[in-house]
């Protein structure tokens, strides 16, 4: 399973209301770091089914990513229970994702 993509429609739903852990990606598409990163976050969405990712396009969701304070691509946000427990800017290895989503 790959990321899914959300926006101000269902964030709510899939994000804030999750009974699982979350990681929001918010990548832009020119963005090259957000490209290298997008296949790291599908192979950790295909492999831990107990955790769920999600991307939000900052170009498509400026009041989303406004409201997170994000000022840079990409940026990467955990949340559980409906608050941010977690977040770091840039590219991380797998292995640093799945820490900050422990």
């Amino acid at each position: 399973m790959s990321a899914l993509v959300v926006n101000r429609d269902n964030f709510d739903s899939e994000v804030l209301s999750s009974d699982k852990p979350v990681l929001v990606d918010f990548f832009a598409s020119w963005c090259g770091p957000c490209r290298m990163l997008a296949p790291i976050l599908d192979e950790v969405a295909t492999e831990h089914p107990e955790y769920k990712i999600v991307k939000v396009n900052v170009d498509d969701e400026p009041d989303l990513a406004s409201a997170f304070g994000v000022m840079s691509v990409p940026s990467l946000f955990v949340i559980k229970n409906g608050s941010v427990v977690n977040k770091a800017s840039g590219v991380r290895p797998k292995p640093a994702i799945l820490e900050m989503l422990k």
